[in-house]
């Protein structure tokens, strides 16, 4: 979007920057959208994901945006061999992308799988996969203590369906999104898009989202029950997975009914035994013979158990 702005800067005829996140390091404005006039019925508009031309006729209208994609299509990098993500955004009542590349190593190979998974982990992994591939929506659920590797596999599942599938992540904060009425707008245009792709929506940290139904989530688990089944979800034709902290027993029991619920998974903390070989995997020892998560497995310190003891100070 920048060189297209620099070169054409005399045909532009509106434009839109936003302000950076306060905590970004890059604090220069980023471009949002352009719209170029090349005569007085032809016009090209541009955003990170989009190019639409408007003409007097669909041939030239074609061959601008045609035009426009080779001369200023991004670039592929060869070193970016892993799997990527689209982070939505929303702001001012617009939807928005914003992509994410990975880097290779977030895929695993069989043996890495099964040193951080344990045994029967791949057979259960291909089993997902054939799912996310032969059901075009439904519901998905991985529970586990923090640092038992949920996000650490959905990078993997990425790399390894980034030719087939697209995926997106909604963030804790903009959770409300889902039961939003522009939401199914935004879900019909990447369709339009990308019509040779499927779609899967990751939700981390989901657990108000997917809890019994109460004063403060009951709209957003009305959303995902209506994403993951019934007539919009053949519509929109999208895969939801949620990553949970809490237990299963508390989520509401709708999400879980047979024909929405395409898998639950328990990432637990890995045994010492698991643990020892992970680490020695790749020259790390275990100074305390316990169970581990994956995270305290790679951490560069020994981690403390913290333990409660019970109320400190006034209690009844």
């Amino acid at each position: 979007l920048n060189r297209m702005a620099a070169e054409n800067t005399p045909q532009m005829l509106r434009s839109i920057r936003r302000l950076p996140a306060k905590e970004a390091k890059n604090q220069e404005l980023e471009w949002d959208d352009l719209t170029f006039q090349f005569n007085s019925l032809s016009f090209v508009y541009a955003d990170e994901n989009h190019l639409f031309g408007y003409a007097t006729s669909p041939d030239e209208a074609q061959k601008m945006v045609s035009d426009f994609n080779k001369k200023y299509e991004k670039p592929k990098k060869i070193e970016d061999a892993g799997g990527k993500f689209h982070l939505i955004q929303f702001e001012s009542d617009h939807i928005r992308t914003k992509e994410v590349i990975l880097e290779a190593k977030t895929i695993l190979s069989p043996e890495n799988f099964s040193l951080h998974y344990g045994d029967g982990s791949l057979a259960w992994h291909q089993k997902f996969v054939d799912k996310l591939t032969s059901k075009k929506s439904g519901l998905s659920i991985f529970e586990g203590r923090p640092g038992t590797g949920k996000t650490f596999y959905l990078r993997h599942l990425m790399g390894e369906l980034k030719d087939t599938h697209r995926f997106y992540f909604i963030p804790t904060s903009s959770m409300n999104i889902l039961s939003k009425p522009d939401f199914i707008g935004f879900w019909s245009d990447q369709h339009r898009h990308h019509s040779d792709r499927q779609f899967v929506v990751i939700l981390e940290d989901s657990d108000v989202a997917l809890m019994t139904r109460g004063t403060y989530n009951r709209e957003q688990v009305s959303a995902i029950l209506n994403l993951t089944d019934g007539m919009l979800a053949d519509f929109l034709k999208l895969q939801i997975i949620c990553t949970i902290n809490c237990s299963a027993s508390e989520i509401d029991h709708a999400l879980l009914r047979p024909g929405r619920l395409l898998s639950h998974r328990l990432f637990n903390r890995l045994n010492y035994g698991d643990a020892l070989r992970l680490a020695e995997s790749f020259g790390k020892k275990l100074t305390q013979v316990r169970d581990y998560s994956i995270a305290e497995v790679f951490a560069d310190e020994e981690i403390t158990e913290v333990r409660s003891r019970g109320p400190v100070g006034f209690a009844q």
